[in-house]
């Protein structure tokens, strides 16, 4: 017995009653900027201050529900296409074909046959063609990246030119009408007094962050993005995962084609130029790292307003689109280096 004692206060086994638990480190302040929260936080600030400009230089004419209205119009379209982006951007790769797709499908589900079919029967075959076309795509790209094992980089650079070119044969490169009223009286009417655009795209928001913040997809996304080869080793089938993620993005495009054919009542092979980019663009600026393993929706969808509305304020001003771009290109190279900066302190604390 006294054996026992001595050897608890010499300290070698202590028993559970000895055991202190140390008191929780209260978060910093910088830590707080690392998080989540904090990212958003500094993009609403961002958006709060672009209004704020948008207020001084335009007047009345930006503060107005009408400008507002179309501001979120105009971000429904390409916020759809960048919900997509963020999946594959978080899961590693990277998709420069979005723009194509949407193309491709709004050509494909605009057709005279596809028309015919819609005005005999109903609307949605032109969805359901312009969301098979963006799947079947996404399905292409994942299949060469997963099991060709070629580039993301390289695999949608060429979905890029055969979409766009197959839009063009496809449409022989005129702008094909949309004559089913029935298609844009729902997709260019209003709900409640808010375009059913808008609605679209905060359904598809809301799905995408419920995806991949509260399902099992969702954590093999940030898992492949992260490490895809500890990813296989836990069990996850990363290449079948993987062409999940570019199937997600084209359904996206597919869902984009068809906001797009509402708002412009056309089909067309010219559609969806630059939107790679812009989408890249409001995801990166979003706080997802282009390298994977870290991605958010909804800072995504703040990425998308901040640079609808930059585009907006610029338009109002009268300034040339060579100015936007060269502001868009600036915001863009800022937004990268703090996502180094911030990964370089993680890394060293």
């Amino acid at each position: 017995m006294s054996e026992d004692i001595a050897t608890e206060e010499d300290g070698t086994t202590p028993s559970k009653q000895d055991t202190v638990t140390q008191p929780a480190r209260p978060r910093s302040s910088r830590d707080l900027l690392r998080s989540g929260f904090g990212r958003n936080l500094g993009l609403v600030v961002a958006l709060v201050l672009l209004c704020v400009v948008g207020v001084a230089t335009a007047g009345d004419t930006f503060a107005t529900g009408a400008n507002v209205l179309t501001i979120l119009r105009l971000a429904a379209v390409i916020g759809v296409v960048s919900v997509g982006m963020t999946f594959v951007i978080t899961g590693g790769g990277i998709d420069l074909s979005v723009g194509a797709m949407v193309a491709l499908a709004s050509v494909w589900a605009t057709t005279l046959a596809t028309q015919q079919l819609a005005a005999d029967y109903h609307w949605v075959f032109m969805v359901t063609t312009a969301l098979v076309v963006g799947a079947a795509c996404g399905v292409v790209n994942g299949l060469l990246v997963a099991y060709g094992k070629i580039v993301p980089f390289v695999a949608t650079l060429a979905m890029l030119a055969s979409a766009r070119g197959l839009a063009e044969i496809i449409s022989d490169r005129k702008t094909q009408i949309i004559t089913v009223n029935s298609f844009t009286d729902f997709f260019g009417g209003s709900l409640i007094g808010v375009p059913v655009l808008i609605w679209i795209f905060l359904l598809v928001a809301a799905a995408g962050w419920v995806l991949l913040n509260r399902t099992t997809f969702g954590r093999r996304t940030f898992a492949v993005g992260g490490n895809a080869e500890a990813a296989r080793l836990a069990g996850i089938k990363v290449q079948r995962h993987t062409v999940a993620l570019y199937v997600l993005a084209g359904l996206c495009c597919g869902i984009a084609a068809v906001m797009l054919m509402a708002r412009t009542t056309t089909g067309s092979s010219t559609h969806g130029q630059l939107y790679e980019l812009d989408a890249i663009a409001a995801v990166v600026i979003g706080g997802t790292l282009l390298s994977g393993g870290r991605g958010t929706i909804g800072g995504t969808v703040f990425g998308v307003l901040i640079f609808t509305t930059l585009n907006n304020v610029f338009t109002l001003n009268n300034l040339s689109i060579s100015a936007q771009s060269v502001a868009k290109g600036a915001i863009i190279v800022i937004a990268v280096l703090l996502q180094q900066r911030l990964a370089r302190r993680s890394t060293g604390s």
